[in-house]
């Protein structure tokens, strides 16, 4: 190789650097960025801890009893299949999805579902899913457990929390019985 084609590689490789060396400068020159002085999008964020604000008083939820009374199994079957079946499954020995498998829940034990990484605070609950948890539960789920996983804001409506605790219930061979209305 001849050190004139020697010497023409490294002339190139130097041109190209003073060339982008040039154009950053001219660019840092012609665009003038100013900071912002409040942001453009607000995102609210709910701080976890004592932050010197009361705390909200829950929602009084109507008893779930008389609700169960005039479920539809049906329509909860619908509406669950509709809103949860992105992440539960509903049938006996169903895998795990991004949450637990669904069925024979209603009256098992909070985190009761062999394999499943459930949150420290929902391994924590004591006792059984009842109906007035499951209600509970089902109306806002980061308010019943702190820190879930369950990217779910629940559901308002009163009727439909019970046509899908009803359905809930009818996923089991032995049904956990209604309480009296």
């Amino acid at each position: 190789m001849d050190s004139m084609e020697v010497n023409k590689g490294i002339a190139a490789i130097l041109i190209a650097g003073i060339a982008f060396f040039i154009t950053g400068t001219i660019g840092t020159i012609l665009v003038h960025t100013k900071p912002l002085d409040k942001p453009v999008l607000a995102i609210a964020v709910q701080e976890h801890g004592d932050t010197g604000k009361e705390a909200a008083k829950p929602v009084a939820l109507p008893p779930v009893a008389p609700l169960l009374a005039k479920a539809d199994v049906a329509v909860g079957e619908s509406t669950a299949k509709k809103l949860c079946s992105q992440c539960h499954t509903f049938i006996e020995g169903g895998k795990n999805g991004v949450g637990p498998n669904l069925y024979e829940s209603v009256g098992q034990p909070h985190g009761h579902v062999p394999g499943f990484n459930y949150t420290a605070g929902l391994k924590a609950k004591e006792g059984p899913w009842t109906y007035e948890e499951l209600n509970t539960w089902l109306f806002k789920p980061n308010a019943y457990v702190t820190g879930t996983r369950m990217a779910f804001a629940g559901v308002k409506d009163d009727q439909s929390r019970a046509n899908i605790i009803a359905y809930l219930r009818s996923l089991s061979k032995n049904p956990v019985p209604l309480p009296a209305p």
